[in-house]
């Protein structure tokens, strides 16, 4: 672990070690297979308060900077990706009440997930993906509430969280300017869990539809202004990009642990395999690759921590560690040869679990127009 981090999160970032090796390492397998969420290490993981890790320390958080939570969450990868990803999707969902929230907002929402809840975050539409604005769901002001309608789609935690922040459409005819952000709770009617995913990788993760049917909610649940659903959405966006970047580094490290204990392991032509220069050479390409994603993580939320500027580095890590996420992995299954192929080794799980994190928070594509945009300037 290359982090820096405090005193604090390295008395913690052992309990989770241990927490990870004894209950979600080898117990991930299954529900891999399955696709069950597995409700009992996620109440393991809320009695050790592993939920809370990016609640601000005024709102009973832990007061740990980004770099400790990355340490954190890394270890908790490298076990299993769909678990590091449901403990930060809960983060995702809180960060626009974070953001833009009324006071009363931020403290009932962190109040949820200090008490044992989780958050999801829901932008996307089925036929709104990287073009957000294209989203057709609508909010109406109709007296001192709002009324929503419509259908968001693959949503981390949708059937799991107990809170939901929302972008609606108030004002169609302004495009992303007339979208507003709201903050919907679990059991408010009109509210349901649609069809859930059954994905290729992070399959001990939850995500699914969330349907909203005449939803009313009290006017003071707009989080920020109206119209700025857009802008809020884009900001969360930008945390949580480095996020993954950091769990896929996880997974690469994983990778080439795997790979060099095989290696170590495996005898051919009279001595192992890891004897060869070329494979030396290979697990040297992934080191490499390991530390530059986890340093260009660090650097993106330091840069959040002092309150600099990070919107092109956190699409950088996200981008550059995603991409790397799959070719270590890929490079490990070689490794393996045919068994790297099989179900019985946890490599070609690594590389199902590797490919979402090119797909969401934005694609891959669209975290190139960023820095491009970051680096040349809009023309």
């Amino acid at each position: 672990m290359a982090y820096l981090i405090s005193e604090e999160a390295k008395d913690l970032l052992e309990a989770v070690r241990d927490f990870c090796e004894n209950e979600v390492k080898e117990q991930s397998k299954e529900y891999d297979k399955t696709g069950e969420w597995p409700k009992e290490i996620y109440d393991k993981a809320i009695d050790m308060q592993l939920q809370m890790l990016e609640i601000p320390e005024e709102y009973g958080g832990f007061g740990l900077s980004r770099v400790d939570v990355a340490a954190l969450f890394e270890e908790m990868a490298k076990a299993d990706a769909g678990f590091a990803t449901t403990i930060s999707a809960s983060g995702l969902g809180t960060k626009p009440v974070l953001i833009a929230g009324s006071e009363d907002l931020k403290k009932r929402a962190c109040d949820i997930i200090v008490d044992g809840g989780f958050g999801a975050f829901c932008l996307t539409e089925p036929g709104a993906g990287s073009d957000a604005g294209a989203g057709k769901t609508t909010a109406v002001k109709d007296g001192d509430e709002y009324v929503l309608n419509g259908r968001k789609c693959f949503i981390t935690n949708g059937g799991v969280a107990d809170f939901y922040c929302v972008t609606a459409m108030t004002d169609k005819s302004k495009g992303v300017k007339g979208m507003s952000m709201f903050f919907i709770e679990k059991d408010t009617p009109g509210l349901s869990v649609g069809k859930e995913e059954d994905k290729m990788g992070i399959r001990t993760s939850n995500t699914c539809d969330v349907v909203l049917e005449d939803v009313r909610i009290p006017a003071s649940n707009l989080i920020g202004e109206e119209g700025q659903g857009f802008s809020i959405a884009m900001q969360t966006l930008d945390q949580a990009r480095t996020w993954m970047g950091c769990i896929a580094t996880g997974i690469a490290q994983r990778a080439m642990e795997e790979a060099i204990a095989y290696g170590k392991e495996r005898v051919q032509f009279g001595k192992p395999i890891l004897k060869n220069q070329a494979l030396q050479f290979k697990i040297a390409d992934m080191a490499i690759k390991i530390e530059t994603a986890r340093q260009m993580v660090a650097h993106s939320l330091t840069r959040m921590d002092e309150g600099l500027p990070f919107s092109k580095e956190s699409a950088i890590a996200k981008c550059y560690a995603s991409d790397i996420a799959m070719d270590v992995a890929s490079e490990a299954i070689q490794m393996f040869g045919g068994y790297g192929y099989s179900r019985e080794y946890p490599v070609e799980k690594l590389l199902r679990d590797a490919k979402i994190f090119q797909i969401f928070e934005g694609t891959n594509e669209v975290q190139r127009i960023v820095v491009a945009n970051n680096t040349i300037g809009r023309f």
